[in-house]
């Protein structure tokens, strides 16, 4: 019956070591208002100077979303009081904005859909305040830090779809290295501005949801937020135009104040900086920067390498896993051994994760781990070449880790070396032929007469495994089943 329009506003700190109009440091987690100065505190008569590693990082951000980059771009003061804002105006951008007219293509199970970037905006971001009990607290130390704005058109219509929208554009700006993307520590923050109307009939009234620091929030409160409205259009009632905020406790969305309008914020041109005109040598260095995007890695490894897109997705979640993923592959001369890439993809979703995982080891922080790409393909060829059985290689990848030696030393200090030597591997056979004749016997009977394939394929394990034990687990799989074979065969002919 009713349409929902849902447009995002994305906040993202830039990772500039410093703030966008000062030299203060930009960190996280400092003692309060140590990173200040007169000029992000709003002293009267100070000057600003704009970070030119802000703006290359946000054209980054721009032409990752398809944006136009205008020939022309300047900052206006935004005028309003906060006690989180000392000047009583942010400095940011409102007529020009460094990005125009883009878009981002998100997938989910609807399929694709493409979601229109209205503009990327630079700004200076706001202090912290901490409430506790009666009491309020400043820390100005966020103050004047690097932030990006990413405005989307109204093209979504639930919160799955935003969920997704975030999602990708977290995975984007971590590969692009602009922005950590935690959630948790406010450096990704999302406002969501949701309405809804008879389909057909264009925009209903809009309310904000503010400061959302969780995709699932953004899901969450979307889709309360589209109920809710519904509930006051069913009862003949109009929805107010108003900023409201998500009660993670309550899971429901609660009144915060009306919405300001543009006018209210009496934008006028920041007459301490001069409009910026980018020339071929800052557009060059932009494009230097870029690199290929978690979405179109996502599908080109798919390709290259035959993965599932599961697996793929997977394999992109970070930049720095993909990369380990790329040169492990690299070093097992995947044209020479096509399965290759299948294998180690295997390894790295499970083996390597779960490692990864116990150790508390980030997949953005592979780059420290012990295993190296070369000694990963190292031991991943040696099983494919029949030099070491799974089980001996999954040990000696856990003694990698432990003692940061190469696999072909741990493995001949080990003597875990596969036997190959069907002569060595038939002593261990007839050994067990004789421990379990009646097994055998039992087994030849089945495979003579079709028997239940399930007890066959038993009874073929257990031989299996009992020959493994008495080679130390060594012997060659294929060459143990072979032989299995021609046992069976034998007390066929001779029962």
């Amino acid at each position: 019956m009713y349409q929902s329009f849902i447009g995002l506003e994305v906040h993202i700190h830039l990772l500039t070591k410093t703030k966008i109009f000062c030299g203060c440091r930009s960190a996280f987690g400092d003692e309060p208002n140590t990173n200040v100065c007169p000029v992000c505190l709003g002293y009267p008569g100070v000057l600003p100077a704009l970070n030119i590693e802000a703006l290359r990082m946000a054209c980054m951000v721009a032409k990752a979303l398809n944006c136009r980059i205008p020939e022309k771009t300047w900052f206006e003061r935004k005028q309003y009081f906060y006690p989180d804002m000392t000047k009583n105006y942010q400095i940011s951008q409102f007529a020009s904005p460094l990005g125009q007219e883009g878009y981002v293509d998100i997938e989910g199970e609807w399929g694709v859909k493409r979601v229109r970037i209205h503009e990327c905006h630079l700004e200076e971001d706001a202090g912290k305040m901490i409430h506790t009990g009666t009491v309020s607290l400043l820390d100005y130390n966020r103050a004047g830090v690097s932030l990006l704005e990413i405005v989307t058109e109204p093209d979504m219509e639930t919160g799955e779809e935003a969920e997704v929208f975030i999602q990708q554009l977290r995975r984007m700006v971590r590969y692009l290295n602009v922005c950590d993307g935690n959630m948790e520590e406010g450096s990704l923050r999302a406002d969501a501005n949701v309405s809804i109307n008879l389909r057909g009939q264009g925009l209903g009234r809009k309310v904000e949801i503010k400061n959302l620091n969780s995709s699932r929030f953004v899901r969450l409160g979307l889709n309360y937020e589209i109920e809710r409205q519904s509930k006051i259009l069913d009862a003949g009632k109009t929805v107010v135009q108003e900023t409201r905020l998500w009660n993670e406790n309550r899971d429901q969305t609660e009144p915060m104040r009306r919405k300001e309008n543009a006018q209210d914020y009496r934008y006028f041109p920041e007459p301490d900086l001069p409009i910026f005109t980018p020339d071929a040598a800052f557009l060059k260095s932009v494009d230097e920067s870029m690199v290929e995007l978690p979405l179109p890695r996502q599908k080109r490894l798919a390709a290259e390498y035959g993965l599932s897109a599961k697996q793929a997705a997977l394999i992109c979640e970070e930049k720095a896993f993909a990369d380990y993923f790329e040169e492990t592959v690299a070093e097992c001369d995947y044209r020479k051994h096509p399965q290759a890439a299948k294998n180690v993809t295997n390894w790295l979703l499970t083996d390597i994760k779960h490692i990864l995982s116990r150790e508390a080891v980030l997949l953005a922080d592979i780059d420290a781990f012990k295993i190296t790409p070369k000694r990963l393909a190292v031991l991943i060829m040696m099983v494919m070449d029949g030099k070491v059985s799974v089980k001996n290689a999954k040990q000696a990848l856990e003694l990698m880790r432990l003692e940061d030696k190469d696999p072909e030393d741990i493995i001949a200090e080990k003597g875990w070396s596969q036997i190959t030597d069907p002569a060595e591997i038939a002593t261990a056979v007839a050994e067990v032929e004789k421990e379990e004749a009646e097994t055998i016997k039992e087994l030849s009977t089945l495979m003579t007469d079709n028997g239940n394939p399930k007890r066959v394929r038993s009874l073929s394990a257990y031989l299996t495994g009992k020959i493994l034990a008495r080679t130390g687990g060594r012997a060659d799989p294929k060459l143990v089943g072979e032989q299995i074979e021609q046992m069976i065969r034998k007390q066929a002919v001779h029962p």
